[in-house]
């Protein structure tokens, strides 16, 4: 099977997956819970096998309206047959049609028109006669033919076109562009000032074939904002010498005629036509390298550690409009929100003080959540300084928290609170719970990435749902507390059923059983199997309800419990009973190792949460501006942003710096992923500050323990007439001659 053979599985694994996918399981519940199915593949694999058949099937789509269009006009013929039916890429598909594709009138159109197509014909043969003579046989004023060289040009329209829909010709031009094409960028006149920032492409170019994915996004915007002209092509040498190779059979002057054919055929219907695919075709490669970046981002970012159920403090900060303060309880409800003015003078800096102190007590707050945006870090040296017991102080990224604050969601949950509120309570909640409250934003707003506002918004979004499908299934919910936006992306719910489980909660109260969920209006038996495993319930009756055992295994485990004479919970408590299960005989035609191994490991800690422990984090006192930057300085870090090119690293200035992928690591690498991730605490040096540009460039290479070098070169040392040589430690063993010649022939290679 081509899928099997493209990702390198079996094809029963293909065979398998594909049939739960058509039966509308979704890839986290396929590679979690039915692994015997598909032989263990993972949700990567699940994803492009599901890919890849949606692929295949528009391609089969495709195919038959051609076949119908081409059987409607009476073209189809075996040979087109059999070439339709062997297009295995959509791009050849469309070349093998393009001959026969209904098209506007064109000056190949007209020249068939006034009759000059055996003309072309007899040209393109590239036979002995006189062309000149055969071509006034053509003249015919009332269609519009009044001279030897306008048949002549006729005839070289109608061969041009038939050049550039020529399929073969088109896949060895494609490849050329693709091989040998380069970018090409340039300023347009008058607009230097104005695009600054795309200073570096003014005057740029690079080959296709290894343009970085960031690159060719950054020109095609300039070219889209109108600061740069962009072109994209071969040298014009290769290309008609390759039409000419394919085209040209003889020496005469019908091989001429053919020859200005080409030159015409390229530039005006080839090169425009090639250079269009081919940014379609690195546009669809620079979409796809965005999109893998942007959702490896989103999901490090989702699966941020949590701070957990805590009393938080939440505080927006800002300068002469005052910090937005919220206190909340530890499942992140509301409980009182002010407004405090510690940068605005001595007395409001005072009464900011005791307001703190006082809510502080009143709710016996445990962490304080500093948004990181304007008067951030003087809004933590203020709070710091205030020295509140046992208080755990932590800047929160709050990129996006204003777009959740005027958004629907806020409005709903907050219908009287205004923005900046909504604001303070996004971020409080963020330390609690990176995933729960993220969901809530349109992951393009969250603030890494690069370029997800210029790549294909479907295909990004398709990505990003399944990256936070992924992250909330592998993390769990909990059925009692989880909002609706959380709720919609466990496997099998959807907007509509995570809308029934909340309203079903209010009316009737907590769920006390994950059966309970075949009460909630239109959840049928399907969405039941897909999403009960995700979903969690904290002091269930039945102790399987708050692990990722699923329920159809329930009876296996209680089988296993009732083997070993104890109970299900003294399975989960017992790490001696559990190591005593012999799992080889509760094997069975539907159970197999991979899912008794999940089992176990699940009962040994159920509904575990599989996040990184929270550490605090604090940026150095003092640094709190670009101006308070000096070259040399080392500085504590966050990473914020990971791109091809390198990391972004908040440092607590407000602006975050850039360490080049060079300056990552001593060693090579290609991807910042292979060392970095969001979120990591790392510590960098300042190499170079430019404040007009808002630009501070990193390096983590001299923070590094060095490896020990294991080689060192040979000091070269003047050549001496004479030396004595040294003692050797051991006696050399005795060599015959011809030994002693293969040595000394080895020692000089």
């Amino acid at each position: 099977m081509k899928i099997a053979q493209e990702l390198a599985v079996g094809s029963k694994q293909v065979s398998a997956t594909i049939a739960l996918l058509d039966e509308g399981a979704t890839v986290p519940f396929i590679s979690r819970y039915r692994k015997e199915v598909t032989g263990s593949l993972d949700e990567v694999q699940v994803a492009a096998i599901r890919d890849r058949v949606q692929q295949l099937r528009d391609l089969d789509k495709r195919r038959e309206a051609i076949m119908k269009s081409l059987t409607d006009m009476g073209k189809l013929t075996p040979e087109l047959e059999m070439q339709v039916n062997a297009a295995e890429t959509m791009v050849l598909l469309e070349d093998i049609y393009l001959p026969y594709r209904p098209k506007r009138k064109t000056r190949a159109t007209a020249a068939r028109e006034k009759g000059l197509q055996p003309l072309a014909d007899a040209v393109l043969a590239q036979k002995n006669f006189d062309v000149e003579l055969e071509a006034g046989k053509y003249i015919n004023e009332e269609k519009g033919v009044n001279n030897v060289e306008e048949a002549l040009a006729g005839a070289r329209d109608i061969i041009a076109e038939h050049i550039s829909e020529h399929a073969e010709t088109r896949a060895q031009l494609r490849q050329l562009f693709t091989e040998k094409g380069v970018f090409e960028s340039k300023v347009a006149p008058g607009k230097e000032i104005e695009g600054i920032k795309y200073k570096d492409y003014f005057d740029w170019t690079e080959p296709v074939k290894s343009a970085p994915s960031h690159r060719i996004l950054a020109m095609r915007r300039g070219e889209k904002e109108e600061i740069l002209y962009l072109d994209i092509k071969p040298t014009e040498e290769d290309a008609i010498a390759l039409l000419e190779r394919e085209f040209i059979t003889s020496r005469n002057a019908a091989a001429n005629q053919v020859g200005l054919a080409i030159v015409d055929g390229y530039k005006r219907l080839l090169k425009p036509s090639m250079e269009t695919e081919i940014r379609l075709l690195t546009k669809k490669k620079a979409d796809e390298e965005a999109i893998r970046v942007f959702a490896e981002n989103a999901r490090q970012l989702l699966l941020g550690a949590p701070l957990g159920q805590k009393r938080i403090m939440a505080i927006d900060p800002g300068f002469r409009t005052g910090c937005k303060l919220v206190c909340l309880d530890e499942q992140g409800q509301l409980l009182e929100n002010t407004a405090i003015y510690p940068h605005t003078g001595a007395g409001q800096a005072k009464e900011a003080e005791k307001t703190v102190q006082h809510l502080f007590e009143r709710y016996n707050i445990e962490a304080i959540a500093i948004g990181n945006g304007t008067a951030g870090r003087e809004t933590e040296l203020f709070v710091r300084n205030l020295n509140l017991p046992g208080a755990t102080i932590v800047m929160v990224n709050e990129s996006g928290a204003s777009i959740y604050s005027a958004s629907d969601v806020a409005r709903e949950e907050f219908p009287d609170k205004d923005i900046t509120v909504r604001g303070a309570v996004s971020i409080g909640r963020r330390l609690m719970d990176p995933l729960a409250e993220l969901v809530k934003i349109d992951p393009k707003s969250i603030g890494v990435g690069q370029y997800q506002h210029d790549v294909d918004q479907n295909k990004l979004q398709v990505s990003l749902d399944d990256t936070v499908m992924s992250c909330v299934n592998a993390v769990g919910v909990e059925l009692n507390t989880a909002s609706k936006q959380i709720l919609a992306y466990v496997s099998g719910l959807g907007p509509q059923l995570a809308q029934n489980i909340v309203e079903y909660r209010n009316q009737n109260g907590a769920f006390k059983r994950r059966d309970q969920l075949k009460k909630v209006a239109r959840l049928g038996d399907k969405a039941y199997e897909q999403a009960a495993g995700f979903l969690r319930i904290r002091g269930a009756e039945n102790p399987l309800d708050t692990s990722a055992v699923h329920p159809e295994r329930y009876a296996l485990v209680e089988q296993m419990a009732k083997d070993l004479k104890c109970s299900v919970q003294d399975l989960i408590h017992d790490n001696n009973l559990r190591k005593s299960i012999p799992l080889q005989k509760y094997i069975s035609d539907t159970v197999g190792l991979p899912t008794l191994n999940d089992i176990m490991a699940e009962l040994a800690k159920p509904g575990r949460d599989p996040r990184e422990q929270f550490e605090a984090f604090s940026f150095t006192e003092g640094v709190n501006a670009i101006s308070d930057l000096k070259v040399g300085m080392k500085l504590p870090g966050i990473v914020t942003n990971i791109t091809n090119f390198g990391a972004f690293v908040d440092i607590g200035v407000h602006q975050d710096g850039l360490v080049h992928l060079s300056q990552i690591t001593n060693r090579f690498i290609k991807d910042p992923n292979e060392v970095l991730k969001v979120h990591q605490k790392v510590e960098v040096t300042i190499t170079e500050v430019d404040a007009a540009r808002k630009r501070i460039s990193l390096s983590m290479k001299e923070n590094e323990k060095r490896e020990p070098v294991a080689f060192k070169p040979r000091e070269q040392k003047p050549v001496q007439k004479s030396f004595t040589p040294k003692p050797k430690a051991e006696p050399e063993p005795e060599m015959d001659m011809m030994s002693k010649l293969a040595a000394l022939k080895n020692r000089f290679k």
